[in-house]
């Protein structure tokens, strides 16, 4: 049920040491809600992401987050680099490790351990619990690391560009995870991607980020709009 307001973006402005990538942004996301934020390179995609996890202040305006956010309590699943594909650990370590996220305390409580057991079986990698994390393949630490944002997230998934690197198998199945989070769960999305078309397949809300200005609405609009006439076909 989408109703309770979780982000409350009120006329931010987004850029870098003075420079303005986009201004005037206004939109907001609600419990339940799947929203994608589609764009050219450079538009400001990933400086947005990063307003809304708090990492970076805009520049005029304010990003609202509802109290059940404010306090870490989002899971967040970054681009990866090779130096993370190469990380050392089990993937019980990993997945463990979204608990960390604002904490003080040094070990696991009994309840974190039986929530990340779960989250494994949740994504199917149950299995993989003691191997190695970078001997898996590109699907399946895509998975470790969605089971990790799960043990971070209160409401709210925010992923950046998540089937990048993936074969179209592997980014098909994350897709219908990410699905039976959103519709079986009850978690919001907010996922940053190139893949236009399963954006609009999956989303109920297109965020387009444009070096010109911005939309938001419901994927049907977005289609009818300018931007969707653009880039609806051709992807971004």
């Amino acid at each position: 049920m989408k109703d309770k307001l979780l982000i409350d973006c009120r006329d931010v402005s987004l850029g870098y040491e003075g420079h303005a990538i986009g201004s005037h942004l206004n939109f907001q996301v609600h419990s339940g809600e799947y929203l994608c934020i589609v764009g050219e390179n450079g538009s400001g995609k990933s400086t947005l992401l990063k307003c809304l996890l708090g990492l970076l202040k805009p520049m005029a305006g304010e990003v609202v987050l509802d109290n059940s956010l404010r306090h870490g309590a989002i899971g967040y699943l970054p681009q990866q680099t090779p130096a993370q594909k190469d990380f050392p650990a089990t993937v019980y370590e990993v997945v463990l490790s979204g608990f960390l996220n604002g904490r003080r305390r040094f070990f696991y409580t009994p309840a974190e351990k039986s929530r990340a057991l779960m989250n494994m079986g949740k994504l199917g990698i149950l299995e993989l619990k003691n191997k190695c994390y970078r001997e898996l393949s590109g699907g399946q630490q895509q998975r470790v690391l969605l089971s990790r944002a799960l043990c971070a997230a209160g409401e709210l998934l925010i992923l950046d560009e998540p089937v990048t690197g993936l074969d179209p198998a592997a980014a098909h199945d994350l897709y219908r995870t990410l699905k039976y989070l959103n519709r079986s769960e009850g978690l919001a999305i907010v996922m940053v991607t190139h893949d236009i078309q399963n954006a609009l397949h999956y989303a109920d809300t297109i965020l387009h980020a444009g070096q010109k200005g911005w939309f938001c609405g419901a994927a049907a609009d977005y289609l009818a709009s300018p931007y969707g006439k653009k880039f609806g076909g051709d992807g971004v």
